[in-house]
């Protein structure tokens, strides 16, 4: 019986010192996170990824298949060596010959090798626009970190503004001037905040979690890149991305769309397309004309193979036509490629059409995202400012009760919560009107009306 309650004893002992180790570990984990981050500003950010990106270093190599693929479709035939030995009776007067056959491909190579360049000029394409593609994810991923970061420091500033309420309430019912419903409220609202931090906590995670996606750097370590702000700067130019002032005056859709679809990379690659597709279509056409395959060598005639009894030296020539389109002309292949002619016109309309609808709802979304910042600015953040600034004073002085003041202070944090959000969709619209364009700069200085 003691050692069963030794032995208990020891598993309590045991499972508590397990629980414990647990739960340090538990809480290392944030610490361990936060030592692995490293914080860099947006055009590092953007230099690293365009350096160390996979996708784009597997993007870049389809540009060196290309080029070896030049090569591949100049290249000449190999030439074959041919014996020709003939023995026994069937060798007498019969010469033996040895020589080189070489196929001559007749107006072939320069087709193909045509086809491979245009290839090779879409492969590049490709290139710069993934690379475009990579900056603006990165610089969006980058605004939207430091937007969370932003919202969760207004939300921590206003915990810290309720725990002051609630020392003041504390005191006043302590000197009996105040009531136990009031601690209560705000212990009720400090909670609520808690949860509202717990969750502003797991989307900052997984805006940088995004950040980091966007990066793809691929090192063996464990660092965490982080933005090196913590806060939405209140001026108009963020970092090294050129947005531009909220007052100024967005160019025509017109004059606008003209320019983008000038630049876009997505079309002229989908017109690249169209020419890659009429080149294919020669080389298809040029598979009907017959090849030419040449031969010679020496040729001679051993003395017991002669009728002279003599040595006889010599040579020999020959040619011959390969694949004459006479049982099958290529048809099929050739209606195929006329038809891809057909196919990467209707994609280039396509992709015309729908980067003009695309431009118009991201030149939309700016214009809309200018007015609610100018909204803000101007009217709801300097009047809720000063309207919670009056709420607290006559709180504190004992003119208005808490419900009051927790109302003026719910609705005041929602305030700067939403001009957050909108100061975050001003950059981020922004940065989808750049992705339109096609451009990693519009300067409407220059570009207005």
């Amino acid at each position: 019986m003691e050692k069963m309650k030794y032995n208990r004893k020891n598993n309590k002992h045991s499972i508590k010192y397990l629980f414990t180790a647990l739960l340090i570990l538990i809480m290392a984990l944030p610490v361990c996170a936060e030592e692995n981050l490293k914080k860099i500003d947006l055009d590092d950010a953007v230099a690293l990824s365009l350096s160390n990106n996979l996708d784009l270093q597997s993007a870049r190599i389809n540009v060196e298949l290309a080029k070896n693929d030049i090569k591949t479709a100049n290249r000449l035939q190999n030439p074959d060596i041919n014996i020709f030995y003939n023995y026994g009776s069937a060798g007498r007067s019969e010469p033996q010959q040895i020589g080189i056959s070489e196929l001559v491909e007749v107006a072939k190579r320069s087709p193909r090798k045509k086809l491979a360049k245009a290839n090779l000029y879409k492969k590049e394409l490709d290139v710069k626009l993934a690379e475009f593609t990579l900056e603006m994810d990165v610089r969006e991923t980058y605004v939207d970190l430091v937007g969370a970061k932003s919202v969760l420091a207004s939300l921590n500033e206003q915990k810290m503004f309720l725990k002051e309420l609630l020392e003041v309430a504390k005191k006043r019912l302590k000197s009996g001037s105040g009531s136990e419903i009031d601690v209560i409220q705000i212990e009720i609202a400090l909670n609520q905040m808690e949860t509202r931090i717990n969750s502003a906590k797991t989307v900052l995670r997984s805006a940088r979690n995004d950040f980091n996606k966007a990066l793809n750097v691929g090192e063996n370590s464990s660092v965490i890149y982080d933005t090196k702000e913590d806060m939405l700067p209140g001026e108009t130019v963020f970092i090294s991305l050129k947005t531009p002032d909220y007052n100024l005056k967005m160019p025509s859709f017109e004059l606008i769309a003209q320019k983008a679809l000038e630049k876009r990379l997505d079309i002229k690659a989908a017109a690249q397309d169209v020419e890659i597709a009429k080149k294919n279509l020669t080389v298809v056409e040029r598979q009907r004309i017959p090849d030419i395959e040449v031969s010679g060598g020496y040729a001679y005639l051993a003395k017991n193979h002669s009728d002279t009894g003599r040595y006889a030296p010599g040579a020999y020539a020959a040619a011959n036509l390969q694949n004459i389109p006479l049982l099958y002309a290529y048809k099929p292949e050739i209606k195929n490629a006329k038809l891809q002619i057909e196919q990467t016109k209707i994609n280039y309309e396509s992709a015309r059409n729908k980067a003009l609808k695309d431009l118009n709802s991201a030149y939309d979304r700016f214009l809309t995202s200018q007015v609610n910042l100018i909204f803000y600015k101007q009217k709801l953040i300097k009047d809720s400012e000063n309207l919670m600034k009056i709420s607290k004073k006559n709180y504190y002085e004992g003119k208005s009760d808490l419900t009051s003041v927790l109302v003026m202070e719910q609705a005041y944090g929602e305030i700067i919560i939403s001009y957050l959000n909108s100061l975050t969709d001003y950059y981020t619209d922004w940065i989808d009107f750049l992705r339109e364009v096609n451009s990693e700069e519009f300067v409407l200085e220059t570009e207005n009306i």
